[in-house]
């Protein structure tokens, strides 16, 4: 009976994955033009941009090859998920949508697994520490780059190892840390659970600044670049006085001074765009 369960979910999936290959892929100049239309109320252009993108939810599901939940239940919540995301792109960010609606896809997926496995509450201090781990799980993933292990929320929490792990794997049944689903990626426990940590528009908004800020610095000479980055911490430098930044360039404190004047009258002259790059970080 299993096996034959098994078979019907391998052919729903194969006819699925047929039939959303007919869909074709999206240059980034027709996404955004889609995107214009769907702000507008087009339904069409909804649907257009949901099913270029069907595939995009097909790849991610995969992830979260789960022995307990098919396939197809993990896809169809990706989807609201696509579908989410397509209502709130912003053409005028200037980005991908796959960046975009990525987030979004594992979002709603990671809730529903979450919700699907939970079957019994855990204690309300559990609770309280799953939504600690939770967090600096996220935290941790977005300033390392890479997937935290137990030794690292652990530090980041002053606990034990022993107490992250006894959490994370009441949280998630019979699903451990970290499982392996290809050779590049892995899907792990604290994947199951939604990230309240980081917002896609924010993390956009700040990318289409820093983008705006860079091409007015970039329409400065190299000295004047360089003073104002050292003056005002941009690029990662760090902040340095007029003497030591005199000493860098082999000029006088007075001449750095001078030069930054002149390159800041120069960026006023781009007041508009500046506004503009402040107005989309503080939306």
């Amino acid at each position: 009976m299993h096996k034959k369960s098994s078979k019907s979910n391998d052919s729903l999936l194969e006819t699925y994955f047929r039939q959303i290959k007919v869909f074709p892929l999206l240059s980034f100049e027709e996404e955004l033009e889609l995107s214009k239309q769907i702000q507008e109320g087009n339904n069409e252009a909804l649907h257009k941009l949901v099913n270029s993108n069907l595939r995009l939810v097909a790849k991610i599901a995969g992830l979260y090859n789960l022995p307990d939940i098919p396939v197809l239940d993990i896809i169809q919540e990706g989807n609201m998920g696509l579908m989410h995301a397509a209502t709130k792109f912003d053409f005028r960010k200037n980005v991908r949508f796959c960046t975009y609606a990525s987030w979004w896809i594992r979002q709603f997926i990671s809730r529903y697994i979450s919700k699907k496995r939970r079957i019994v509450r855990l204690p309300q201090r559990k609770e309280e520490a799953l939504r600690k781990i939770q967090y600096a799980y996220h935290s941790l993933a977005q300033s390392l780059m890479h997937q935290p292990q137990s030794s690292d929320i652990a530090k980041e929490l002053g606990v034990s190892v022993q107490d992250v792990d006894f959490i994370i794997n009441m949280s998630a049944d019979s699903l451990p840390f970290e499982q392996n689903i290809g050779d590049e990626e892995s899907v792990s426990a604290m994947d199951i659970h939604e990230d309240y940590t980081y917002c896609p528009e924010r993390n956009l908004m700040k990318k289409n600044s820093k983008d705006g800020t860079m091409r007015i610095l970039n329409k400065l000479k190299d000295k004047e670049k360089r003073i104002l980055n050292y003056r005002y911490q941009l690029n990662g430098c760090e902040h340095h006085t007029l003497r030591e930044i005199g000493d860098k360039l082999d000029i006088s404190p007075e001449t750095v001074r001078q030069i930054e004047m002149r390159a800041l009258k120069k960026i006023r002259s781009h007041a508009n765009e500046l506004r503009d790059c402040v107005y989309v970080e503080a939306m």
